[in-house]
This record gives C-alpha cells, sequence and structure tokens, in this order.
C-alpha cells in the first residue's frame, strides 16, 4: 500500500508543506510517483519522516540532522550543546516560576529586583522604584552591597528623610544632611564601589548617571533632593570621598 502526501503528513504527526520543505533541502528522498503522477510514499519514508520528527521535536536544528545522524564526534558535541541549552532554559524557567510565587505571595515583590524580593514589605514604594531603576545600571557587585545594606536594621535617619516635607525649612534640611552624611560615608568606607559610579555601573557613565538623576527627581520632592545635595557637598568638602553616585538607599 503507498500513501500520499497527505497521508503519510497525517500519520508522521506534521504537514504536507514539511514534507514537501524535507524534500527540497534534502532532508527526505522523493518517492516514486504514480502513473496519474501523484507521489507514492511507503513504509522507509515514513520512518524516515519520524526519525526528522523526533531529532526536531528534540531541538535539532533541521540544517544538523543528517550530522546528528552520523552518530560522529561532531554529532555527539551537537547533542552536548543542545543538553546545555535545555539545561539553561530549565533553570531560566524555574527562577521565573520562582519569582512569580514571589509575586503571588507578596505584590510588593513585582516593584522589587529578584534578589531583593524578601526586603519588599520594609521598604517604601519610593525606595522599591529606585532599586528597580538601579538594577538597570549597577553591577551585580554593586546590587550585593545595596542588598547588605538594605538587609539592615532600618534606623530613625531613614524615617525622619522618608517623612521629610517638601516645605521643610532650611535649618531642618542642613541638620538632617549633617546627621546622615557620617552614615553616607560609612557605607561608602564598607562598599567603596557605590561611592563612585563609574565604577559601581555596568552601563557608560552619561548612561548611568541619567538613570540615577531621572529616578532621583522621580521618586523624591525638593527637600529629599536638596538634602541629598547638601550631603554630598558636606562629603566633597571634607575631602572624604570621591565624588559619585548617590546614596542609594535614599
Amino acid at each position: 500500500m503507498a500513501w500520499s502526501t497527505r497521508q503519510l503528513a497525517e500519520l508522521a504527526g506534521t504537514t504536507a508543506k514539511a514534507v514537501r520543505h524535507y524534500h527540497e533541502i534534502g532532508l527526505l528522498d522523493e518517492p516514486e510517483r504514480a502513473s496519474n503522477g501523484y507521489k507514492r510514499y511507503g513504509v522507509n519514508h515514513l520512518v524516515r519522516l519520524l526519525r526528522i520528527r523526533r531529532l526536531t521535536d528534540l531541538g535539532v536544528a533541521l540544517a544538523d540532522v543528517p550530522t546528528v545522524e552520523s552518530g560522529d564526534e561532531r554529532a555527539r558535541q551537537i547533542l552536548r550543546d543542545l543538553d546545555a541549552e535545555l539545561a539553561a532554559d530549565i533553570e531560566r524557567r524555574q527562577r521565573m516560576r520562582r519569582e512569580l510565587a514571589a509575586v503571588m505571595e507578596n505584590r510588593a515583590a513585582l516593584d522589587m529586583p529578584p534578589d531583593f524580593r524578601t526586603l519588599a514589605d520594609d521598604l517604601p514604594e519610593t525606595q522599591r522604584s529606585l532599586l528597580l531603576a538601579y538594577s538597570s545600571i549597577l553591577t551585580p557587585v554593586a546590587m550585593d552591597a545595596l542588598r547588605e545594606q538594605l538587609s539592615g536594621p532600618r534606623g530613625d535617619l531613614d524615617a525622619e528623610f522618608t517623612a521629610l516635607d517638601e516645605d521643610a525649612p532650611d535649618d531642618v534640611r542642613q541638620r538632617l544632611a549633617e546627621r546622615m552624611a557620617p552614615e553616607v560615608r560609612r557605607q561608602h568606607r564598607h562598599h567603596p564601589c557605590l561611592a563612585d559610579l563609574g565604577l559601581s555601573s555596568h552601563r557608560d557613565t552619561a548612561v548611568a548617571e541619567s538613570v540615577v538623576a531621572h529616578a532621583l527627581v522621580e521618586f523624591h520632592n525638593r527637600a529629599h533632593l536638596d538634602v541629598l545635595r547638601r550631603v554630598h557637598a558636606i562629603l566633597f568638602d571634607d575631602g572624604t570621598t570621591e565624588s559619585g553616585s548617590d546614596d542609594a538607599r535614599r
């Protein structure tokens, strides 16, 4: 018994278009034709087509099918590479599942870089947004430093800075800046990479600076920005730290 192209395709779980394509690229031999000109496929064509389907279902590219069938060292290398790609994809999907679980458990985790999601409840929304923006420019080392900082207890200074009213008088801003400066200095001493945006970012410095500047303006009021400028001036005038990124905890 012989089958038509459509029947062969149905038996193999593919399409007639795919069968014709395999003919065109030399993966599947053309069968003999009946007197009416129609192709007549036999079981050998079915077996061949099923083998092609199996390899492509495993992720083997059509161009690599003949090589993989040869069973030589090149074939084994193709399969090893494919296995490595699948392992990486499985890890990526598992990571996605973990992050989805975190978001389903706590909606606030959506606003945090993945490694920071356990801190979601401890940070105000503006700070979560800042961290998410910073994650686009900071190196893994710098992000680890921020996570270590934020994992510590939240002091009165953080609360006072967060609650600072936009119309806070000049003397309130100055006192807050003077109290914050030693803490920022200490953070920079423990995590030098955070004191220099050029070192802490994996982006072009100008791009990194634009992200920091826009994020600070977007998520802070004028009093916050004024206090941060004063802190920077205190540190820079003292010569105790280089001009660099603003304190990312803010």
